[in-house]
């Protein structure tokens, strides 16, 4: 069956840096744009950052420059590396794959915490 398994997701200090970690099973990986989403407790979920089958990247304006995402078709997994992090940019980080189906992780909990 399908999986999306995250992992990588903690407790940093602002100015630190995580790294999310995502692979996945069950699917042709190479095919799916892969992205991240998060949910900030109370709010709703929000596009964070992609990348297409073609390698290009998207990111949402309030992490350009900070974030970056990658894959590894080779190793089914898709990165986001999270630099500079604030305590805005706390919340449960989701992995997704867009393609002829869209399926979604169970999250990693980031929290950024003096």
């Amino acid at each position: 069956q399908v999986q999306l398994v995250e992992s990588g997701g903690g407790l940093a200090q602002p100015g630190g840096s995580l790294r999310l970690s995502c692979v996945g099973s069950g699917f042709t990986f190479s095919e799916y744009r892969m992205g991240w989403y998060r949910q900030a407790p109370g709010k709703e979920r929000d596009w964070v950052a992609g990348v297409g089958t073609d390698d290009r990247t998207y990111y949402t304006d309030s992490v350009k420059g900070r974030f970056t995402i990658s894959r590894d078709n080779a190793k089914s997994t898709v990165w986001l590396q999270m630099n500079s992090l604030e305590p805005e940019d706390t919340a449960v980080y989701y992995c997704t794959a867009a393609g002829m189906r869209d399926y979604w992780g169970q999250g990693t909990q980031v929290t950024v915490s003096s």
